[in-house]
C-alpha cells in the first residue's frame, strides 16, 4: 500500500512536477497571470516575470498556456545557453519549421514573414522564455529587435520572459536600456506568507482528493512555513516527506512531530528571519560561492556550463530543475549533485536509463575532478571549483571510499520505474 491509498487520497499533492491542475492563486500568483494576459490583448505586450527557484513560475505559465484561445499561437523556449542563431533556430522550430541549414539573415526573414501571415490570418502570436536569466545580452538585443516587427498598424509579437531574480538585474544594465524600455509590465513572484502556506497546502490535498482539511493538524503549518521559507517548491518537498515518516509510522494524520521528522530527514534548518533561504537545505537554495561547475555536452558539443553553491541540485527533462535537458532519454527528476566541503557526489534518483560514470553504471558516487557522468546521449563534466580542503584526513577518504563501493555494488538494482 502506497501513502497515496493510506491518506485516502486519489493523487500525490505535493510532486515537484509543475502541474496547471494544482496552481494555487495566491494574491501574486494572479496578478503575475493577469501581466502575462494582457500580452494578448496588447498588441506591443511585452512582459518579465522574475522568482526565486521554486516560485511557481514554470506552473504559472503552463496554466497560462493552457487557457489560451484557438486564435493564439505561441512558442516556448525553455533551453537558453544558446548563441542568437541557435535562439532563433529554437523559435523558428517551435512554430513547426526546420531551419537549422539556414543563414541568420534568412532566420529573420523566415521569422518575419511568419509573423505578418499570423496576423493577416487573425492569429495573435506569443513568444515565452522560460530561464531567461540564462540568455546572453546578445540573444536578448535579438529579442529586441524581434519585438519590433510589425505592421503598418501594429507590432505582430507578444513577448514574455520568465526567469530568475538575475534577469531582473541584466536587464537594468546600460546596455540593454533599450530593451528595457520596451517591457510594458514587470512582477516578481516572491514567498508564500504563513495565511497562503496554510491555503497553498489544503488545496492541493483537495485536488488530491482530501478537502475535508484534517490530514494536516493545526501545529504543522507554523513549521512549515519556518522551514519552507513560503517557497512552493520547498513546501511541497517537506509536506511529501512528512507524509512518507507519518505512513511509515502508520499515522492516520500528520502532526507537528512529523514535520520535524521530515526537517531532520532532508537535514534542513529554519530560515533566518530576514526571510533568506535556509542555511541548510535543500541546499541548492543557499546562498554561497559557487564551488561546483557543471558542464553539459551532447555529442561534442558544449549546451550550457552553470556554477553552484554547496547543496543539491536536481538533473532532469522537467523544466523545474536546476539542470534541465531536454531528451526523451533524461528521466525527469535523473539524478542528483550534492557538493559539500569534501567535492560533488552523484546520485541516481531511481531513473529509467540509469547514470553512468567513466562506462559503469553507479547508484552513488563521489565525483573527482574531471569525471564525466553520462546520462542518455548527454554528459555532464564536473568540475571542482576549490581546492581540496586538507580537513579531509585519511580515515574520512577511507570511509567514503568503502560507502561509494557499496553504492556501486547496488547499482543493478536500480528500479526502472523513473521518468
Amino acid at each position: 500500500m502506497s501513502y497515496i491509498d493510506h491518506f485516502k487520497l486519489q493523487d500525490q499533492p505535493f510532486r515537484l512536477t509543475p502541474d496547471p491542475d494544482y496552481v494555487y492563486w495566491s494574491k501574486q500568483h494572479a496578478r503575475a497571470k493577469a501581466y502575462m494576459e494582457s500580452t494578448i490583448w496588447l498588441s506591443d505586450g511585452f512582459v518579465v516575470i522574475t522568482g526565486d527557484i521554486g516560485s511557481g513560475k514554470t506552473t504559472l505559465l503552463q496554466s497560462f498556456l493552457s487557457e489560451l484561445d484557438d486564435d493564439v499561437v505561441y512558442a516556448v523556449v525553455s533551453q537558453t545557453q544558446l548563441t542568437s542563431t541557435q535562439f532563433l533556430q529554437a523559435v523558428l522550430t517551435e512554430f513547426g519549421f526546420k531551419p537549422f541549414d539556414a543563414r541568420k539573415v534568412e532566420l529573420l526573414d523566415m521569422l518575419n514573414m511568419f509573423l505578418i501571415e499570423q496576423y493577416s490570418n487573425g492569429k495573435k502570436v506569443v513568444l515565452i522564455v522560460d530561464e531567461a536569466q540564462n540568455l546572453s545580452k546578445k540573444v536578448l538585443e535579438e529579442i529586441r529587435m524581434m519585438s519590433g516587427i510589425e505592421t503598418h498598424k501594429e507590432k505582430v509579437l507578444r513577448i514574455i520572459l520568465a526567469g530568475q531574480p538575475e534577469l531582473r538585474d541584466t536587464l537594468d544594465s546600460p546596455t540593454l536600456k533599450q530593451l528595457a524600455q520596451r517591457v510594458r509590465l514587470r512582477f516578481h513572484l516572491g514567498p508564500l506568507n504563513l495565511d497562503e502556506t496554510r491555503h497553498y497546502v489544503t488545496h492541493r490535498l483537495a485536488v488530491a482528493g482530501r478537502d475535508d482539511g484534517e490530514l494536516f493538524t493545526n501545529d504543522c503549518f507554523e513549521l512549515l512555513h519556518s522551514y519552507s521559507g513560503g517557497v512552493p517548491r520547498l513546501v511541497n518537498t517537506l509536506c511529501d516527506t512528512a507524509l512518507l515518516c507519518a505512513f511509515a509510522d502508520e499515522k492516520q494524520i500528520v502532526a507537528a512531530e512529523d514535520i520535524r521528522s521530515a526537517v531532520d530527514e532532508l537535514g534542513w534548518e529554519e530560515h533566518n528571519p530576514a526571510g533568506n533561504a535556509p542555511v541548510s537545505g535543500p541546499p541548492a537554495t543557499r546562498a554561497g560561492p559557487p564551488v561546483t561547475e557543471i558542464e553539459v555536452r551532447s555529442e561534442g558539443e558544449t549546451l550550457s556550463v552553470q556554477s553552484f553553491p554547496e547543496g543539491r541540485v536536481i538533473v532532469g527533462r522537467s523544466p523545474d530543475n536546476e539542470i534541465y535537458i531536454r531528451s526523451k532519454f533524461v528521466s525527469r527528476h535523473h539524478a542528483q549533485l550534492v557538493s559539500d566541503q569534501f567535492g560533488c557526489t552523484v546520485e541516481d534518483l531511481n531513473s529509467t536509463n540509469g547514470v553512468y560514470v567513466s562506462d559503469r553504471q553507479v547508484k552513488k558516487y563521489r565525483l573527482k575532478h574531471g569525471d564525466v557522468v553520462s546520462l542518455g546521449i548527454h554528459e555532464l563534466v564536473y568540475r571542482n571549483l576549490r581546492e581540496r580542503p586538507e580537513a579531509m584526513n585519511d580515515d574520512d577518504e577511507d570511509e567514503l571510499e568503502d560507502e561509494y563501493e557499496e553504492d556501486d555494488a547496488e547499482a543493478s538494482q536500480v528500479g526502472s520505474s523513473g521518468g
